[in-house]
């Protein structure tokens, strides 16, 4: 189901993302951040992002009224009107996590797509972290872009015959 999601409301680029987008969104990632989607060559695709929040909303409302129908019926009008402002945020700030969940899983399966392009022989799970302190080394050295690939492979297989 998720991943059915995901395809829905993301488009991405069949081109593969660039060593450099790919070490600058891992070091993002791991710190927690929210990746630029043009780093990563995806984009949202709104029309299907509406309808699949909606329908999610329409599902859990309906299932929400069926069980509490009964109960607001005989409660004082005054909290229906309250519960129905409290539901209704719930709703547009619902929305905003849940396009900051779909974003941090999109990013994460493009992340790992690249991975196994940029970096075949080093598991994801086990070497993240390490490129990402060699990629801000490279970062505080001032490495060209040009370098930088051959820079973060150096150091990494130092670091895996040191492991």
């Amino acid at each position: 189901m998720k991943n059915f999601i995901l395809d829905k409301i993301f488009v991405t680029s069949s081109q593969p993302v660039l060593f450099g987008n790919l070490l600058e969104a891992n070091a993002l990632f791991n710190e927690g951040m929210l990746v630029d989607p043009a780093k990563l060559n995806f984009r949202f695709n709104y029309f299907w992002l509406y309808l699949i929040y909606g329908l999610l909303c329409v599902v859990l409302l309906t299932l929400g009224i069926l069980v509490l129908h009964s109960s607001f019926k005989n409660i004082d009008l005054h909290f229906s009107i309250i519960s129905t402002m409290l539901i209704t945020s719930a709703v547009f700030v619902g929305f905003d996590v849940f396009k900051r969940w779909a974003r941090k899983e999109i990013s994460a399966k493009r992340i790992r797509q690249a991975w196994e392009l940029h970096f075949a022989f080093f598991e994801y799970e086990k070497y993240s972290k390490i490129i990402e302190n060699i990629y801000n080394e490279a970062l505080k050295e001032k490495i060209s872009s040009s370098e930088l690939e051959k820079f973060v492979l150096e150091k990494v297989v130092n670091n895996k015959e040191n492991l």
